[in-house]
């Protein structure tokens, strides 16, 4: 691996910013987009577990339909890509054993040499079941393939704009995601920045790095 520099991942972050209008004639590249999609496969997860599902809407009508469920906010159709990030409610065991059989075939193992690693992971996820956080704390790992999206794109070069802005239930209803065991969560569009979208250009606003960060 060779890693870019300490000036480039800043710039590239500095760069970024949640982008309010995007152009909609300019399309993302076929193989940065596939760049992109592998970057939420390789999403880091508690246990490795994966408890979601990233929904790509290319389908334009889809995509008009979910404006008026994201408080009209147009990036949905005037960005190239729109990605909806979703959970996978109530883990359940028969999710568990799906990956402990794709461990064991990448690693050439064998599942029941596995079985420690499924029992430790059965306690935590059946703990959190019976106190009631199970689909909060596996939302919490959605999120985290959310960062990472962002944060491969603008090492690409490409925009995006994280929306929280947007009724769920809506979403499961016209992707159809109702009875599937999945839920929207949030969407990302990505792309490429409009010329005229002033905020591009507006400075960010951050807390002093002194006032964020503590060394203990």
């Amino acid at each position: 691996m060779n890693p870019i520099t300490n000036a480039q991942l800043l710039d590239a972050l500095n760069w970024r910013y949640a982008t309010k209008k995007f152009d909609a004639s300019k399309q993302i590249p076929a193989d940065t987009w596939a760049a992109l999609e592998a970057s939420l496969v390789l999403a880091p997860s508690s246990f490795g577990v994966q408890p979601w599902k990233f929904i790509v809407v290319d389908n334009p009508e889809l995509r008009a339909k979910l404006v008026s469920f994201s408080w009209g906010q147009t990036q949905v159709v005037d960005a190239s890509r729109l990605v909806v990030f979703a959970l996978k409610q109530n883990v359940g065991e028969d999710h568990i054993d799906d990956y402990m059989a794709s461990t064991a075939k990448i690693r050439g193992v064998t599942v029941e040499s596995l079985d420690p690693f499924k029992k430790v992971i059965m306690g935590s996820f059946d703990g959190a079941r019976a106190k009631g956080f199970l689909d909060v704390w596996q939302s919490r790992q959605v999120y985290i393939a959310l960062g990472q999206f962002m944060a491969s794109a603008a090492l690409l070069g490409v925009d995006t704009c994280p929306m929280e802005g947007i009724e769920p239930a809506k979403y499961d209803e016209v992707l159809g995601l109702v009875g599937t065991g999945y839920t929207t969560l949030c969407a990302c569009p990505a792309g490429y920045r409009s010329a005229g979208d002033k905020y591009a250009t507006t400075p960010k606003v951050r807390f002093p790095l002194s006032e964020v960060v503590t060394h203990l």
